[in-house]
């Protein structure tokens, strides 16, 4: 199913030899990680500060469809796009590229919820944040 989704962040990281499992390419767990990476650059761009006992973004599911195998040496390409937010959520997808190769080698999505992390219950979005969700 094809979402409406707008690019919001882009980031490059190091494929480190450490990254890769015993078949040669990059172990799958370490995609996630990747994705967490990108995602915890964009939520700072938007200066949001992540603090226990305030309200911050939390994941409430993630996933990965592995195109292509990633190797090291390289560096992989992470571009963040998000879905239309909602009353306390967004939904975000992620394409993973080897950088100077404009296949995508895996993608992902990840339901990101503001929580008030005192109560355990879903707040709204700062203002600030869908602001910069909305914007064109």
């Amino acid at each position: 199913m094809e979402h409406k989704k707008k690019l919001i962040h882009v980031t490059k990281m190091p494929i480190r030899w450490g990254d890769m499992d015993a078949y040669g390419h990059v172990n799958n767990t370490v995609y996630f990680r990747y994705m967490e990476q990108a995602r915890v650059e964009w939520i700072e761009d938007m200066q949001v500060v992540v603090r226990p006992g305030g309200a911050g973004p939390v994941i409430i599911n993630a996933s990965c469809t592995f195109l292509m195998p990633l190797t090291y040496p390289g560096n992989v390409e992470v571009r963040t796009y998000v879905g239309a937010p909602g009353r306390s959520s967004v939904q975000t997808y992620v394409e993973m590229r080897l950088e100077g190769d404009e296949r995508i080698y895996a993608e992902g999505a990840a339901k990101v919820v503001w929580m008030d992390t005192q109560t355990g219950k879903s707040v709204p979005l700062p203002d600030h944040v869908r602001a910069a969700l909305e914007a064109e």
